[in-house]
């Protein structure tokens, strides 16, 4: 890499090798053992395209994909707005595809590789970026079909953020990877100019006057005779296609690349060998209108006559002061970029869609009445949402459900004649088990138990989390298990010696964090919202074979091509030989 090039041009290399640097750093697992109260990082958690997968789905099913939330979708909506008002910024100077790709670039110029060129307009040039547009609708109908992102099965991104771990289609997956890294080496930008799904929703953004015209049209006869959302997905895409292949500029923008005509002679052709995607800067007159143009301002950088800049001054007569401020304007797309970011994740933060809003039954004069519930952390996704609908359509009186995923938290609809909170909050409710330490059999012959009450925990994780809890206290605290009440009933299984009061259940049941040590001698915390009530009066005793029993589940297992049921007694045979860890055939 030039070092002039650099220095003209550093806002863009300093947004793209910080944000692959933090990409590093989240998904390496460095950000969690450095900050222990952080939740892993999700590889698709900013993810503008999945965003946009979101808002199709949302649009076409009124329901949300996967996990997606209000953030992803607001990701892809500034994405979209910032395409529209300013140019690719996403691409330029946030993608870490495009880092890459633009690093193979420099890599190809220091080894000496000779690249090859696709000539601009050229029937070759024409078919390949129709392969895109095939990409979007594919991605985009398998989404709004199955509600699940399809993306991930071949983003290239996806695929290394999890090592090849996540949900991908392995194949496709390496096919990606190796295009990116193959043929962007030989090719400028190849995966960006005729692969990325992304890339074509971006390019589509830019003929926005004709692709609104489009929906209006799709709308208008939407009310007349009904037409599926993949016609509307199809057109799009053709239309598109047809307008980046065969007209390929878009001038509807605030900022462009401005070219001093006086200035450049046009000769030296600096600015397109620099130009990530060949643009033939020169052509374009005064102002650069090339759909390809992501502003990242690589050819003003460049130039040797300083005859370009970004920016909105197209007049070649110029004050100081409009000199001075046409020299900044290299600086605003970096600036936009982080700025729009920021924004859509502070917006993004603000409210929360829901995954699902599903009605039932409802018939004309129903009064319906709603229930909310927070912190129900088994709704977690799509399909989860789904389950709890599906629960939710046996119980009487119920006619409808929002789940809202980011927040855990469901809405559920119902007729007060037929049924009440306290009937819907048991209906919600699954009694649970949680082993919090092991008990040797060979030790004890009973354990004693006592009974708290409790509130705010709602699903079998809060179980669990307290119960982990109690582990970390040191105390001989052996299971825990939950019984649904208002407030709830959590009994407490320990060692016949062990003597624990209500304050230290108060205290501990209380506490807002959970720390618990993890390996490398770090601690994971983990914020938490539990309510303790009380201690009830009295305890009880229970045989450790008793115990065991009701600790185990019943299971199923193969042994040489036969299976064995757990039943009841298998359970109390093997409870009997059972030291705290599994025991296996």
């Amino acid at each position: 890499m030039k070092k002039s090039t650099f220095s003209k041009n550093w806002p863009k290399w300093a947004l793209q090798w910080g944000t692959l640097a933090a990409i590093v750093f989240f998904l390496s697992g460095l950000a969690t053992k450095i900050f222990t109260n952080m939740e892993a990082a999700d590889p698709e958690k900013l993810c503008p395209m999945g965003g946009l997968e979101a808002f199709g789905t949302y649009i076409s099913r009124g329901s949300l994909p996967c996990s997606m939330s209000s953030l992803q979708i607001l990701m892809g909506l500034v994405l979209a707005a910032g395409v529209i008002l300013f140019s690719k910024l996403f691409c330029a100077y946030l993608c870490p595809v495009g880092t890459i790709d633009d690093l193979l670039m420099k890599l190809r110029g220091a080894t000496g590789i000779k690249s090859l060129e696709i000539r601009q307009g050229s029937i070759v040039d024409k078919i390949l970026r129709a392969v895109k547009y095939g990409l979007l609708f594919w991605i985009f109908y398998m989404t709004t079909t199955a509600s699940e992102l399809f993306c991930k099965n071949l983003d290239p991104y996806y695929a290394v953020a999890t090592g090849f771990k996540g949900e991908i289609t392995l194949w496709m997956s390496i096919v990606t990877v190796s295009i990116v890294l193959l043929l962007g080496l030989f090719i400028k930008r190849f995966w960006c100019k005729y692969i990325c799904p992304l890339g074509a929703a971006s390019n589509s953004f830019k003929f926005w006057l004709p692709m609104l015209a489009l929906v209006v049209v799709w709308v208008i006869a939407g009310k007349f005779v009904e037409i599926p959302f993949w016609v509307l997905l199809a057109a799009w895409c053709v239309l598109a296609w047809v307008l980046e292949a065969f007209c390929g500029k878009s001038k509807l923008h605030i900022l462009s690349v401005i070219r001093d005509e006086k200035t450049c002679g046009g000769h030296c052709y600096s600015c397109q060998k620099a130009c990530p995607y060949n643009i033939d800067v020169p052509s374009f007159g005064k102002k650069v209108t090339s759909v390809d143009c992501t502003l990242c301002g690589e050819c003003v950088a460049a130039c040797p006559m300083k005859a370009l800049k970004v920016g909105v001054c197209a007049d070649t007569k110029e004050t100081t002061e409009e000199k001075k401020s046409c020299s900044f304007s290299k600086f605003i797309p970096a600036i936009l970029a982080v700025v729009l970011t920021i924004a859509a994740v502070i917006a993004g933060n603000k409210f929360e869609l829901p995954t699902i809003d599903v009605t039932w039954g409802v018939e004309e004069g129903m009064k319906l009445e709603t229930l909310k519930i927070e912190g129900l952390k088994t709704v977690k996704c799509y399909g989860s949402s789904m389950a709890f609908k599906a629960k939710m359509e046996q119980v009487r009186g119920v006619h409808g459900v929002k789940t809202y995923v980011g927040s855990h938290t469901v809405v559920i609809s119902y007729d007060p004649a037929r049924t009440n909170e306290d009937i819907l909050k048991e209906a919600i409710f699954e009694p649970s088990h949680f082993r919090v330490n092991s008990p040797d059999p060979k030790e004890l012959s009973e354990l004693k138990f006592v009974t708290i009450r409790t509130e705010k925990m709602t699903s079998k994780v809060d179980l669990n989390m307290l119960g982990l809890q109690f582990r970390v206290s040191g105390k001989k605290i052996y299971g825990l298990e939950s019984e649904y009440a208002c407030p709830l009933i959590v009994r407490v299984y320990m060692d016949p010696e062990e003597q624990l009061d209500e304050d230290w259940f108060r205290e501990t049941v209380n506490k807002k964090t959970l720390e618990m040590p993890i390996h490398g001698g770090q601690t994971k915390t983990t914020d938490v919202d539990f309510e303790f009530v009380r201690l009830e009066k009295g305890e009880g005793k229970i045989g450790i074979k008793e115990y065991l029993t009701g600790m185990l589940d019943p299971f199923k297992a193969e042994y040489k091509g036969e299976y064995a049921q757990g039943d009841s007694t298998i359970i109390r045979n093997r409870a009997e030989v059972y030291a705290g860890k599994p025991q296996y055939i």
